[in-house]
């Protein structure tokens, strides 16, 4: 995933001068040692300076830190801490700062120059930075010894990715929405309160670069320009190949064809990002994918969007940009392929009886399941027998040779965190998130597409999403993340109380009725 950033923790340790340095230095070492067994070493800086009381201090650590390369920090209170300088590192350093604290070690170092009081100083610690308005990660148990500290540190990485990964992400869109699709309305104000960049192209524009690409020859093009795209467009075609398990020698003339224009538009959209991405280091996409696209175009890009979302480059449908910036956050937080797809259809009686009502550790009720499903977005990793399709439901009002180009299969079971952040229409920042599984049941169906479990679905689809004006489309990644994720929108600026999930049975909703459903 080059996509996202690769995070570098500097831990640096400090301490209060009434209290003895060595014990904070020590301790830091412990941590250090402590993340090195169990973690990658190169996730870590162990910073050599420790902090006394000293804004000089503080202003060397950070220089430090970032001549080693550092990205992020972690301040470890391995005593009582000094309030000012500590809070001043994450004020003045350009990156994500957690803090954590050092537990007492045992009984018999409790003594004046074995106990450090951290876990008092994290108090002062967190006043002084909400005097400072400084935005910190704190750990639901920041007070810990080496080994938890560790764990909070590798728990931290994914937190701090997304913060970095928004404050240089930019997010080229091609539009408008389709007709009447007012869902994805995106207000784009929160945007720039996260730090996200956005370029907004027409359809248009992306046809022009996409005919310069798969039909040269109606342009003035420098020839050298063009034997480069044809030999890039060439390369990209045989990967496509591979993807599909497609031999050379025994496709037809049309699959060739087919593929010439998938590739032909790869490129494009690859081009465009190294044209427009400026001084931002990621990007995300959308498209509009209906229902001039199957007109001009004569193909669907689902299958190209599709591989470049398993390269960590998204790219949502219908130009849904809340979307987008949901399955970047999500590539952030796991590292590999997301999707987005529809909450789209209920699972019919027959199939629940036959195949989900008590067949699995959980008893799914009827209304915990659904089907998720995108006309083919999905990368091909993540379903089961994946292969090229077509739009079906764009096929009842455009020839089917038009509609080539989507990647289908059932997506593969397993466990699943389905989430959103939305700007509201009124622009309000709100998110929401569940966990939950794909089932390995047969969807008889089309699309990119799976049978969902979510336990309370019902409940949540009524007063979560219905309630709060959710947009259809959710984002997907495979595994539970709910807990990282939760941290990460909080550190993103994200208010807690606009956070929902799905609340376990007796927990009741604001708008649940408290007598009971009519």
């Amino acid at each position: 995933m080059e996509n996202i950033p690769v995070i570098k923790v500097g831990i640096v340790a400090v301490s209060r001068d009434c209290f003895p340095a060595p014990l904070a230095v020590g301790r830091r070492k412990a941590v250090a040692e402590a993340y090195r067994v169990k973690y990658n070493p190169d996730d870590i800086y162990e910073c050599p300076i420790t902090i006394v009381e000293s804004e000089i201090d503080m202003v060397n650590a950070i220089k430090d830190v970032k001549d080693h390369g550092c990205n992020a920090v972690c301040v470890y209170l391995g005593n009582f801490g000094p309030e000012i300088a500590e809070t001043l590192l994450a004020k003045h350093f350009d990156g994500p700062v957690m803090y954590s604290a050092a537990a007492e070690e045992s009984k018999n170092t409790l003594g004046v120059e074995g106990r450090g009081d951290a876990y008092c100083g994290m108090l002062n610690a967190s006043y002084n930075l909400a005097l400072r308005n400084v935005r910190a990660w704190i750990p639901e148990n920041p007070v810990r010894d080496a080994e938890g500290v560790a764990e909070n540190i590798h728990d931290f990485l994914p937190i701090a990715r997304v913060r970095i990964g928004l404050e240089n992400l930019k997010i080229i869109s091609f539009g408008p929405r389709p007709q009447n699709f007012l869902a994805c309305n995106a207000p784009i104000k929160q945007l720039y309160n996260l730090d996200v960049e956005i370029e907004e192209e027409s359809e248009l524009d992306l046809f022009e670069a996409y005919e310069k690409h798969y039909c040269p020859e109606k342009y003035n093009l420098d020839p050298a320009v063009v034997k480069a795209q044809n030999e890039r467009i060439a390369d990209i075609k045989k990967d496509m190949m591979r993807e599909l398990s497609l031999d050379e020698e025994k496709i037809s003339e049309a699959q060739s064809q087919m593929l010439d224009k998938f590739a032909a538009y790869e490129a494009t959209l690859l081009d465009w990002v190294d044209a427009n991405i400026g001084y931002r280091k990621y990007v995300a996409l959308t498209t509009k994918c209906w229902p001039a696209f199957e007109d001009m175009f004569k193909f669907v890009p689902c299958f190209v969007n599709s591989r470049l979302t398993g390269r960590g480059i998204p790219v949502s449908c219908e130009v849904d940009i809340y979307g987008t910036l949901s399955e970047y956050i999500g590539i952030c937080i796991s590292g590999e392929p997301v999707t987005l797809l529809d909450i789209n259809n209920s699972v019919p009686a027959d199939m629940y009886k036959e195949s989900i009502k008590g067949k699995f550790d959980y008893d799914y009720k009827a209304t915990d399941v659904f089907m998720g499903f995108h006309c083919g977005n999905t990368c091909s990793a993540k379903l089961v027998n994946p292969h090229i399709g077509y739009q079906k439901i764009m096929a009842n009002t455009h020839p089917k040779e038009w509609c080539d180009g989507t990647m289908e299969g059932d997506i593969s079971a397993g466990d699943i965190t389905f989430y959103r952040l939305q700007s509201t229409a009124d622009a309000k920042l709100r998110a929401y998130a569940a966990e939950g599984e794909v089932l390995p049941v047969a969807t008889q169906s089309f699309g990119s597409i799976g049978v969902f479990a979510i336990k309370e679905m019902g409940r949540f689809y009524r007063y979560e999403l219905i309630d709060k004006n959710y947009p259809h489309h959710g984002a997907v990644m495979f595994g539970h993340y709910g807990k990282t994720l939760f941290e990460a929108l909080k550190f993103i600026g994200v208010d807690p109380a606009e956070i929902g999930y799905n609340r376990p049975a007796g927990d009741r909703y604001a708008t649940e009725n408290p007598w009971g459903t009519l």
